[in-house]
């Protein structure tokens, strides 16, 4: 390891989501990933041993709240209860994807407020602090009574598209009214325009184009979204850019879900690139051609180094291409 990092009370623990992820996370901060063990019942019970002491540390547990959801987040539970029952100092849930984050308000009569109630779980298990990356919802942050770190993968994106130079000639997209922000985020980055695409949902999961607004006629399009499920929306949004003329289309999003019909219809669709990170642990068989991975590695070991040394994060966003050029 090239860096090590003076402080032996910060802790990095890694559950089973996204063990990549995470050691890579440790390899930036400069720290061992510490040992627990993370066991299944016969009847599939969770059971976790934390395998070193912990008195007094400052613990950061990563674990991404995806498929298996339910699973991922009763293990995050568990351990959050172990380590608050060891005499830690502090417990950060370091969440890169935040699973449930969709069912955000009531849509319709009757319906929960899941992302609310996760939150109520992880507080009341113990949780001192969240860390996560591009939440469905930013006001999801106020679901919480800790502190949260909301941090953003627009400036990795950004990178890639601008080491690429395919920031010429370029408008980025939102593929609805909700990613706005989102698609000006990035386009400030790129120095470019933004297109929205106004579309319809008849139904969850069911996505229906309906006009473009902004001008993509013989240009780069790139779509952005912070999650890509079963990439209904992204693809139409890319087929309806590209018969209005759009030269030639990427997408990008932080959080690969890709459950279902996804890779395939990314596969048959306009995209010609599709930019994703590592938030989400991608099996083999969902790692297609047209797919690139960037690293947020870097970025969440960057800003819990930050925390821990009690320093601002927002320079991680203001002043990123300064730091790069």
């Amino acid at each position: 390891m090239s860096n090590h990092y003076s402080d032996p009370k910060l802790k990095i623990f890694a559950l089973n989501a996204n063990q990549p992820l995470a050691q890579k996370i440790a390899d930036e901060v400069g720290v061992e990933l510490s040992k627990s063990t993370v066991n299944r019942f016969s009847d599939g019970e969770i059971q976790i041993n934390i395998e070193e002491s912990v008195r007094g540390a400052d613990v950061y547990v990563v674990q991404s709240t995806s498929q298996p959801v339910n699973d991922n987040l009763m293990e995050l539970l568990i351990m959050i209860d172990a380590l608050r029952r060891a005499s830690v100092n502090t417990i950060n849930a370091v969440i890169p994807y935040y699973g449930y984050a969709r069912q955000d308000r009531k849509a319709r009569s009757r319906e929960p407020i899941t992302a609310k109630l996760v939150a109520n779980m992880l507080q009341r298990a113990g949780a001192d602090r969240v860390i996560a990356l591009d939440l469905h919802a930013a006001q999801i942050q106020g679901f919480f009574d800790i502190p949260v770190d909301h941090l953003m993968a627009a400036p990795l994106l950004a990178e890639y598209f601008l080491n690429n130079h395919l920031d010429e000639d370029a408008v980025v997209v939102s593929p609805d009214h909700g990613g706005v922000t989102r698609a000006r985020k990035l386009a400030q980055y790129l120095k470019a325009p933004i297109a929205i695409i106004d579309k319809r949902r008849p139904r969850p999961n069911v996505s229906e184009v309906m006009n473009i607004v902004g001008h993509v006629e013989g240009k780069r399009c790139i779509l952005i979204d912070d999650m890509i499920d079963t990439a209904g929306t992204i693809t139409n949004a890319a087929n309806a850019l590209k018969a209005a003329g759009a030269i030639e289309v990427y997408a990008s999003c932080t959080h690969p879900i890709l459950s279902g019909p996804a890779l395939q219809r990314i596969a048959d669709s306009a995209i010609k690139k599709l930019v994703v990170t590592d938030s989400i642990q991608l099996p083999a068989d969902k790692q297609i051609d047209k797919m690139v991975q960037v690293s947020v590695g870097p970025l969440i070991g960057d800003a819990i180094k930050r925390i821990h040394e009690n320093k601002s994060v927002s320079p991680l966003f203001e002043n990123y291409f300064k730091q790069q050029d």
